[in-house]
């Protein structure tokens, strides 16, 4: 009851046509200036930041997508690095290895070489020895033959000259092992 009393006093409830005319109108006023200046202007300021929105993410998704290109292409290089690397150790090792191989076979070789060589000369120097003997020997038992020719031999005599001969054949021996030596 309270209610109807109020509504009845209060101006506001009374619908007047001119009063609802002039809103209208202040309305579309309002609305035509606010659109024209500051409407306008307004979208403008949120399409432009929408747009520098925009092209940032298109520009965080494109340097992202460079980014992830550059570590994918960074990731190959280094496979591909230590890769070359593997290669060049095995490679190495295979070489190193190979060099020793002919190391030791160029050894082998020259230690046979040498020791054939030493074996020549050993037989060189041999021959020459037992020609040398030989000659001596002759040469002995030419002095010895021309000797006994040239004197008559009784048995003290014979057992002698033996004796001198004995005697000289190790001299000889040490005469040969002289020039060996030299």
């Amino acid at each position: 009851m309270f209610l109807p009393s109020v509504l009845a006093a209060s101006s506001f409830v009374e619908v007047r046509p001119g009063l609802i005319f002039w809103t209208i109108v202040t309305f579309v006023l309002v609305m035509v200036v606010l659109r024209a200046k500051a409407w306008g202007p307004i979208l403008s300021l949120v399409e432009e930041r929408e747009k520098q929105i925009s092209n940032a993410i298109e520009s965080a998704k494109r340097e992202r997508a460079e980014a992830e290109k550059l570590l994918a292409d960074q990731k190959t290089a280094i496979a591909e690095a230590r890769r070359e690397a593997a290669e060049m150790m095995r490679r190495n090792t295979a070489d190193m290895e190979k060099f020793r191989d002919e190391l030791m076979a160029k050894s082998r070789k020259e230690a046979e070489e040498l020791k054939l060589s030493a074996r020549r000369e050993i037989d060189d120097q041999k021959a020459k020895a037992i020609a040398e003997v030989r000659a001596m020997a002759v040469d002995l038992a030419m002095d010895v033959a021309s000797k006994l020719m040239n004197e008559r031999m009784d048995d003290a005599k014979h057992r002698q000259l033996a004796e001198q001969f004995v005697q000289g054949v190790p001299s000889a021996t040490s005469a040969t092992a002289t020039r060996r030596s030299a």
